[in-house]
């Protein structure tokens, strides 16, 4: 299998289920505050009963109006590391990477090394889709995957100003209510990876969530060019 040159791991968020979602918006030090770091990772059905699984990948949680059409890394490759046989190695792996204002994806195959570092699969194309800017733009590949990769809305609510003050005992009325919560990352954007896959391509599902649902394991590592 051809391989290119070695990418060492940044960053590392996971999560479990069909429709879980992880987040931290502030990563690793070695990769926070960076082009490779991770700001949420999404799992879920398009639609109740449907037989298709959508991969969010939110990095760089920092991209602000103003500069809302920001760019991807190309010494970043992201990886989407599925389990499906619950040993909480990966067994499958979807690839992106950024080149020329496309992104390319590699996988939904086994990696070439487990683990926090890796190399593209390069014998294993996926396909590829132009980085959308004002306007979103999707490809379909032959197999039914569909991609997207650019500039999103940041989805993650959160009162970041009231709860560092509750953590730091500088508010004793403890936190807002949902009325007067502020969301302190309205208007931000984060640069998204997005890759929605039959299930048929996945294999099987590895775990069982809390409403008891059998889902995917699933973690999303970056990683940078050696």
């Amino acid at each position: 299998m051809k391989k290119t040159k070695l990418f060492s791991g940044l960053g590392v968020l996971a999560l479990i289920g069909g429709i879980l979602v992880a987040a931290d918006h502030i990563d690793a030090p070695s990769s926070s505050g960076t082009t490779a770091d991770i700001a949420d990772f999404y799992g879920f059905e398009p639609s109740e009963g449907s037989d298709h699984t959508v991969f969010v990948v939110d990095l760089q949680s920092n991209v602000l109006p103003d500069l809302a059409y920001g760019t991807f890394d190309e010494s970043i490759l992201t990886e989407i590391n599925i389990d499906t046989n619950n040993d909480l190695v990966e067994d499958l792996v979807i690839q992106a990477i950024p080149r020329n204002g496309r992104m390319y994806f590699f996988g939904l195959q086994p990696p070439s090394q487990t683990g926090l570092s890796g190399t593209i699969l390069v014998d294993a194309p996926l396909g590829s889709v132009e980085i959308s800017q004002a306007t979103a733009i999707t490809e379909t590949t032959s197999d039914g995957i569909q991609l997207f990769a650019g500039p999103r809305q940041d989805a993650f609510y959160f009162d970041f100003f009231q709860f560092n003050a509750v953590i730091g005992g500088m508010a004793p009325g403890g936190f807002k209510t949902a009325d007067e919560a502020e969301d302190t990352f309205n208007g931000a954007n984060t640069m998204s990876i997005v890759v929605e896959v039959p299930n048929s391509l996945l294999g099987s599902t590895s775990g069982t969530n809390a409403l008891g649902l059998t889902v995917y394991k699933a973690w999303v590592t970056t990683n940078k060019k050696q």
